[in-house]
């Protein structure tokens, strides 16, 4: 079993930046995909990108690619979302997924734990 908690999330202006974390327990952290997905008000959950267990194998979304970043920590069992240049449209309430095994999941359903989600809301 894994245990996630995210944290980070706020309020920021167009063009800021915020780093988000996601703090893993339970099961090694070192074997698992991590990935990070939102949601925004009526909107289905959107995959935003995913990192492999060294940290490498990361993917993104394309209307994030360029401006976030994905990093792990497996000292820390943590993993972080830096994303900059923020527009409205990311507001969202951003959630931390994780897996065992490594490949290209994308889609809510390949996860098998989740993070309760924090917000992030970015005002024009």
């Amino acid at each position: 079993q894994v245990q996630m908690v995210e944290s980070g999330g706020g309020l920021v202006q167009a063009g800021g930046s915020l780093r988000l974390s996601c703090a893993a327990s339970g099961r090694s952290f070192s074997i698992l995909t991590m990935g990070w997905f939102r949601q925004a008000p009526g909107k289905e959950r959107e995959f935003v990108g995913r990192s492999g267990w060294s940290g490498s194998r990361t993917y993104y979304l394309d209307s994030v690619k360029g401006r976030c970043t994905i990093s792990r920590d497996n000292a820390k069992n943590t993993l972080y979302l830096e994303m900059n240049s923020l527009r409205p449209e990311d507001t969202a309430v951003y959630y931390c997924a994780a897996r065992s095994g490594l490949g290209a999941y994308a889609a809510e359903s390949d996860y098998t734990y989740w993070g309760q989600g924090t917000q992030v809301t970015v005002s024009s």
